[in-house]
């Protein structure tokens, strides 16, 4: 089992190229009226993200080509779920999107030697943004994207850690709205479809968290290498997290993957592996 100590302590980051199709996407989340993609803002973002975890967070960066033929394809961290060696090749609940499991992903995680296990079950529907794993257990959002049967290939996948599900109301994912923002500290906005998760029963222990202006959860969260990577918004306070002293906050964009739904967590797969050369 992890051990807490290691948590958000990775090596390796996949990421794949914006395409330009991806100009062409609507508004993914419902959280808004749909706003057409800045392509060119699009590719200076991800310039920037990529290079914080190159030069940043010191991660060896698996860069994929971008494919025009999946334009959501950017949001990597749908296609898997990694935990340790062990990789969840996901189902996602849009059948256009199962190609970027099929296409590439998949035979990149068997390239670096993972263990990797598919989703066996022709009814079950898994992204990769509905799970959140907290050094300890994994958290499966049941959403519009993911049903209990995904989230029993979770558990198949990872017997050594508890799987709970999280009921997701609307088109959001549960990293919509909770992130974790270091060891046993699960941040949750104030949303309501935060606060229903809440209600549910689910042990999220919430020991920090931070919402917007409006009232809506910081999501924007990559924790790696006790480096935290809030999204710069100008509505959005760094103060909640200002106590977690052991964290460093690199502020980054992610405003046009954010029109479909996405955040910076969407945008890499992360793996915590040392890899035979």
């Amino acid at each position: 089992m992890a051990s807490p100590s290691f948590f958000g302590r990775y090596t390796h980051a996949i990421v794949r190229s914006v395409p330009d199709s991806l100009g062409a996407q609507p508004a993914g989340d419902g959280a808004g009226p749909a706003e057409p993609v800045d392509l060119a803002k699009a590719h200076r973002q991800y310039g920037v993200y990529t290079g914080i975890l190159r030069q940043k967070l010191g991660l060896q960066v698996i860069e994929l080509v971008a494919d025009e033929g999946l334009p959501r394809s950017v949001l990597v961290e749908d296609a898997a779920v990694i935990q340790g060696d062990t990789a969840l090749v996901t189902r996602p609940w849009e059948p256009a999107r199962r190609g970027e499991v099929t296409r590439i992903i998949k035979k990149v995680l068997e390239e670096l030697k993972m263990r990797v296990v598919e989703v066996m079950d022709d009814g079950a529907t898994l992204d990769g943004s509905d799970v959140l794993f907290t050094g300890r257990e994994f958290f499966v959002g049941i959403s519009k994207w993911t049903n209990h049967r995904g989230a029993e290939a979770v558990a198949d996948a990872f017997r050594d850690f508890a799987v709970s599900t999280v009921p997701v109301a609307g088109s959001s994912h549960l990293k919509s709205f909770c992130s974790m923002a270091g060891p046993d500290t699960v941040a949750i906005g104030s949303s309501e479809a935060a606060k229903k998760a809440m209600r549910s029963g689910a042990r999220l222990e919430v020991v920090g968290g931070a919402v917007n202006a409006k009232g809506v959860a910081w999501k924007w969260l990559l924790l790696t290498h006790n480096a935290l990577l809030p999204r710069a918004d100008p509505c959005v306070s760094p103060q909640p997290f200002q106590k977690l002293s052991d964290l460093t906050l690199i502020p980054a964009a992610c405003s046009e993957v954010a029109k479909l739904g996405g955040a910076l967590s969407s945008c890499s797969l992360l793996i915590n592996k040392k890899l035979d050369r």
